[in-house]
């Protein structure tokens, strides 16, 4: 893949493909790594990554394509101050042109500098429960032009949405799979102390309760060791 223009009718052939990739990503693992990939190829950057951050959770890093990236993350997360702080507190893009003469993050920068990263553009996600940052870097000074923050723009709303529709499915197969636990555990207490399924959802509800522990790991336990906790 070529670098995008926005203009052309190319760019919604790239973004229809991507959909499809997208779509077709087992989970929130691959579907970010789909969006990194997709942001080397299609943009003037050489390095990519997102981060991720749950409601009330501390930033994480979710992935990055090469090294550099983790370390241009942790000097920020750390601290909670720079570009890719402010891009995920305020979901504003953020334009560095060159950290070299930047002066809004000047600690910051001037390390970045050292690290071979020169151009910095952080583009904000958002869905329902998560706040992100996908970051593209370039070891070229000025190297974001307009096209490129245009198209940086379009792969962030994909990445929103297929983050999401991600995350809702993986939330889905938890929710069964903790339902199976829950029904074979008290499967094991119906058969064991014969009584009904009723008393045996009592049961584990309010040994959960008493332990504070979920109710999907007191099935568990069960299931795994025949003793409740």
């Amino acid at each position: 893949m070529t670098l995008i223009d926005p203009t052309e009718e190319s760019a919604a052939s790239a973004f229809a493909h991507l959909a499809v990739e997208l779509h077709d990503a087992t989970g929130v693992e691959e579907t970010i790594d789909a969006v990194v990939q997709f942001a080397l190829q299609a943009l003037r950057c050489t390095y990519a990554g997102i981060a991720l951050t749950a409601r009330g959770s501390r930033p994480e890093i979710a992935a990055v394509t090469d090294p550099v990236v983790a370390e241009v993350y942790e000097l920020q997360l750390g601290k909670q101050n720079g570009p890719l702080v402010t891009a995920m507190r305020e979901r504003r893009p953020v334009l560095i042109r060159d950290t070299l003469a930047d002066v809004r993050w000047p600690e910051w920068a001037a390390k970045v500098a050292t690290l071979g990263v020169r151009s910095v553009l952080d583009v904000p996600l958002a869905t329902s429960r998560t706040v992100g940052v996908l970051g593209l870097y370039s070891p070229d000074p000025d190297a974001f032009a307009a096209d490129d923050e245009a198209v940086a723009h379009i792969l962030a709303r994909h990445a929103s949405v297929a983050l999401a529709s991600a995350r809702h499915e993986e939330t889905m197969a938890q929710a069964i799979d903790a339902r199976k636990l829950v029904g074979q555990a008290m499967g094991i207490l119906m058969e064991r102390f014969d009584i009904d399924g009723d008393r045996a959802f009592a049961v584990l509800k309010r040994y959960s309760q008493d332990t504070n522990t979920k109710l999907r790991d007191v099935a568990q336990q069960l299931i795994d060791t025949r003793k409740l906790p």
